[in-house]
């Protein structure tokens, strides 16, 4: 088994699930896919396409299938499924372990679990679980943010300014999610971040030092997770550069191969940089609804000059 994945013993507790038998890999078996599996092509003898690594489930319909077989073609059914080293099977509905089922499985040394939930319910549940867990992940440095319900990570080198933009936008009743370290997880086609839980709640602000959020300023200041929608990076402002006035173009960056809206705001004293990511969040978002007020703009100008030009 990978090294990577969520241990069948932690699966067991996270779910409460009963155990009908410990497999001789119980401390060790990982789920390492997001599927499941209802064996019951398997149980008519069809293996094509069969991928033991799943999580295999039996619920009302299989049980009741198997339940009008006859002892020998039972242990026949179990025997070709239990011959793979899946790493559990799991009885829903808090349905009866078939003896053949558990003298199959304590021969091969598997696992055998029970929940009450229904079907459905344990798939789905389940799926939602290993999705989220076994989601791709990286850490990018910046401090995650939720404003007006929108995601937004700051970026920028060190000590330029992210994390006391961060607490006066906290002041204003926006709320942090991660500072330092933001954990992101991809998750179908959706970003979204989190705090190591090591630091979770705590922010840095120098010459004060590492403060808790939760504690200073109470549960509405913080999320416990949020979704990315924009990136907005801090720099030092350079007089040689050409910062972009308008924002007639959109630009993005790639995470995880996705294409994430992204601002560059130039940083000098005197600016109000917590007023600016607070536009820039209220502005991505007009953005992603359909308006664009730059690309207005530029309408308005061009029907008035088509409209001088016709005079």
């Amino acid at each position: 088994m990978s090294k990577k994945g969520l241990k069948v013993s932690e699966f067991v507790k996270i779910f409460d699930l009963e155990i009908l038998n410990q497999g001789k890999d119980f401390d060790s078996a990982r789920l390492t896919i997001t599927d499941v599996n209802r064996p019951g092509l398997q149980f008519h003898d069809f293996y094509d396409y069969f991928d033991p690594r799943r999580l295999q489930v039996i619920g009302k319909a299989e049980f009741t299938y198997l339940q009008n077989l006859t002892s020998e073609q039972r242990t026949k059914c179990f025997d070709s499924l239990l011959l793979y080293e899946i790493p559990a099977l799991v009885i829903s509905r808090g349905l009866d372990c078939f003896p053949e089922c558990l003298e199959r499985a304590q021969f091969y040394g598997r696992t055998i679990l029970r929940t009450q939930e229904t079907t459905v319910d344990f798939t789905s549940h389940t799926i939602e679980y290993l999705n989220r867990f076994l989601a791709p992940c990286i850490t990018r440095h910046g401090v995650l943010l939720d404003i007006y319900g929108d995601g937004v990570m700051i970026t920028g080198d060190s000590g330029i300014g992210k994390s006391e933009a961060a607490i006066e936008l906290i002041m204003r009743g926006h709320r942090l999610v991660a500072d330092d370290a933001v954990e992101l997880r991809r998750i179908s086609n959706q970003l979204i971040g989190c705090a190591p839980e090591v630091i979770r709640n705590y922010i840095e602000l120098r010459g004060i030092g590492v403060i808790d959020v939760r504690q200073l300023f109470g549960m509405r200041a913080i999320k416990p997770e949020s979704q990315l929608d924009l990136v907005v990076h801090f720099e030092q402002w350079d007089t040689e550069r050409f910062y972009d006035r308008l924002g007639v173009e959109s630009h993005y960056t790639e995470i995880m191969d996705m294409q994430i809206p992204i601002v560059t705001v130039p940083v000098r004293p005197g600016r109000n940089l917590a007023s600016i990511v607070e536009v820039a969040a209220m502005n991505n978002r007009h953005r992603r609804y359909g308006y664009n007020a730059a690309e207005e703009l530029v309408r308005q100008v061009d029907q008035r000059a088509d409209r001088g030009g016709m005079r």
